[in-house]
């Protein structure tokens, strides 16, 4: 049969370079190069973005540019003549390159950098990336528009306290709240039988109660706006007084024995006692409690309201840990997997539901649990007494203080539940914790009857860890 290609192609013809069938032969010629141009200035411009942090897989029968050797064609660089000007062979040579492998192909490799295979064509791309791209501040300077930071440092913690105030007749009592900090800046200290204000801006102290020889204080807790704080006492009794004129509004009964914990939700007051009962009072209302939560089968030694003020989270002595809702009187969670006093109790401001508890010596440990979901997330042992926790609302990390055996104040990131810090100082129990409203600054008391002031936390615009009050004064005073 005849065939016009078989023919063709046992014709005789002068030497020629293989090219693609688009092109043909008349298009070789130098002088019909310029009619070429805008066709071969598109591949030039055309764009073939490779990505610099996986390997590319071309097709089985379309091979990667960019990993194979076309080197091995051999066809060179555009030589250069004496007086300067390329000849029409480079020019050409130049074209073809860019018309049958793109505009960013390599150069003709050295010897040295030929890979030991001899294939001309490879179906995938492995591109590899150096280890300065790699690091966090290993970054091409060059590119622009785009700027970057080097990585910060992990943040310090102060390990010594800028301030000390002395306590005298500070109890050592587990059971007992004595130390609360307002959204005023001012600090309440139940000293003995005694109430004491100091204020964190002018550092002037202000005795605002006695209750007499015989009662003392037991509690004391800051509504969460205004200037009105409560004191539980050891009669049972709660009061309300109004700190910005030092007066008594109300005395609430209702209770048989010492009051130990406070809360506030808005204008209702929760109450816990060592009667075992929690007592929930509206001060707007004439009558001394609205409802009685009972549960717990030793004395209420923790109550915390959550964020939106819709779960009431309490922890007593008989090792367990329950929540509330607004109108329950017995409770709708529980959770039993302490095995000792649960008085440190913490909401997280980060995460709705996320309830922080910590048991006491025979327990030692912080557990983590979701209201939302009734779950257990997690348990860290801490190795000594928990006493209390606190939430940081700038970062997600909270602070615990311990008793028994080391008396340390520690300083979680979580959720990994590293330590930033270590604090040391109390020479007895840190029974009791408050935090700054700005956030930023604790204060710890102890039975060694001093009150301890830390920088601990950033603030929420900066990493500054010098707050207002830190700066502010130094040195060792009293608070009474």
């Amino acid at each position: 049969m005849d065939d016009p290609t078989i023919s063709k192609q046992s014709a005789p013809s002068t030497p020629s370079i293989n090219v693609p069938s688009i092109m043909s032969d008349s298009s070789l010629h130098l002088e019909n190069l310029p009619s070429r141009t805008m066709h071969i200035n598109r591949l030039l411009n055309s764009s073939y973005n490779r990505s610099p942090s996986r390997t590319i897989y071309s097709d089985r029968f379309i091979p990667s540019r960019s990993g194979s050797n076309f080197a091995l064609f051999d066809i060179s660089n555009s030589p250069t003549s004496a007086e300067g000007k390329e000849d029409g062979s480079g020019t050409y040579n130049s074209l073809l390159r860019a018309a049958l492998f793109g505009p960013h192909t390599p150069d003709k490799k050295d010897s040295s950098e030929v890979p030991a295979s001899r294939n001309i064509f490879r179906y995938k791309t492995e591109t590899k990336r150096t280890l300065h791209s790699l690091s966090p501040a290993g970054f091409d300077d060059s590119v622009p528009g785009i700027s970057y930071s080097p990585v910060k440092a992990p943040r310090k913690v102060p390990k010594s306290p800028y301030k000390v105030l002395d306590a005298p007749a500070l109890q050592d009592d587990f059971y007992l709240n004595l130390v609360d900090w307002s959204s005023n800046n001012v600090l309440a200290v139940g000293l003995g039988n005694c109430v004491y204000l100091w204020n964190a801006c002018s550092s002037k102290v202000t005795k605002l109660c006695d209750l007499g020889v015989d009662d003392s204080v037991c509690s004391v807790c800051w509504a969460q706006r205004g200037t009105h704080l409560a004191v539980g006492t050891s009669d049972g009794n709660v009061e309300i007084w109004d700190t910005s004129r030092c007066r008594r509004v109300r005395t609430m009964e209702g209770h048989r024995l010492r009051v130990g914990t406070l809360a506030w939700s808005s204008s209702l007051l929760s109450s816990g006692s060592r009667d075992k009962s929690i007592l929930q009072r509206d001060i707007r209302a004439p009558d001394d409690f609205a409802s009685k939560l009972s549960g717990h089968k030793s004395e209420v030694c923790g109550l915390k309201w959550s964020y939106d003020n819709r779960e009431l989270a309490s922890g007593g002595n008989d090792n367990k840990l329950f929540v509330w809702n607004q109108h329950s009187t017995q409770p709708v969670l529980k959770y039993c997997e302490h095995t000792a006093a649960v008085k440190a109790i913490a909401w997280s401001p980060h995460l709705h539901g996320l309830l922080a508890s910590g048991g006491g010596t025979a327990d030692r440990c912080i557990r983590f649990w979701s209201t939302t979901t009734n779950t257990h997330l997690s348990c860290m042992d801490t190795g000594s007494q928990v006493c209390n926790l606190v939430w940081s609302k700038n970062v997600n990390e909270l602070v615990s203080t311990h008793g028994y055996s080391q008396n340390q104040i520690i300083v979680w990131r979580y959720p990994t539940m590293t330590k930033l810090a270590t604090l040391t100082g109390h020479t007895y129990r840190v029974l009791y914790l408050a935090i700054s409203p700005d956030g930023q600054t604790i204060v710890t008391g102890a039975g060694d009857e001093t009150l301890r002031f830390w920088n601990v936390f950033p603030s929420p615009k900066s990493q500054n860890t010098d707050s207002e009050i830190g700066a502010s004064f130094f040195g060792r005073t009293t608070i009474r």
